[in-house]
């Protein structure tokens, strides 16, 4: 990931994962932003199309109104106030005083499918 800043990484992370990446964090190996979800089914549940379409018009954005969201994505404000609702409480975007925003110019999504 060489020249990328800001990048946040979603992942599908097992307990055993998240507990190596936070030991490796103490004892000083960078491990990047990472947002991690349970299960791919999780991830896909919380991160919907049109939550996509609102984590692409907020990337290296900075604070914006809910207002201002909808109007990047052409939706209706209440809609999209639910969908952020959605996203702050999954703890993928940031609300402050100044609005609500996604502190990453970057996206990467990683997670492994088995077989069963």
């Amino acid at each position: 990931m060489a020249g990328r800043q800001n990048v946040v990484t979603f992942s599908v992370a097992s307990d055993e994962d998240f507990k190596r990446r936070m030991k490796d964090a103490f004892a000083g190996i960078p491990q990047g932003n990472h947002i991690s979800f349970a299960t791919p089914e999780l991830l896909w549940q919380t991160l919907t199309a049109k939550r996509w379409e609102i984590l692409k018009a907020m990337t290296g954005a900075g604070a914006l109104s809910i207002r201002e969201v909808a109007r990047r994505v052409g939706r209706d404000v209440k809609a999209v106030h639910g969908d952020v609702t959605a996203l702050v409480q999954a703890g993928v975007i940031e609300r402050s005083e100044a609005g609500v925003a996604f502190p990453y110019d970057e996206i990467h999504v990683d997670f492994v499918v088995k077989a069963a």
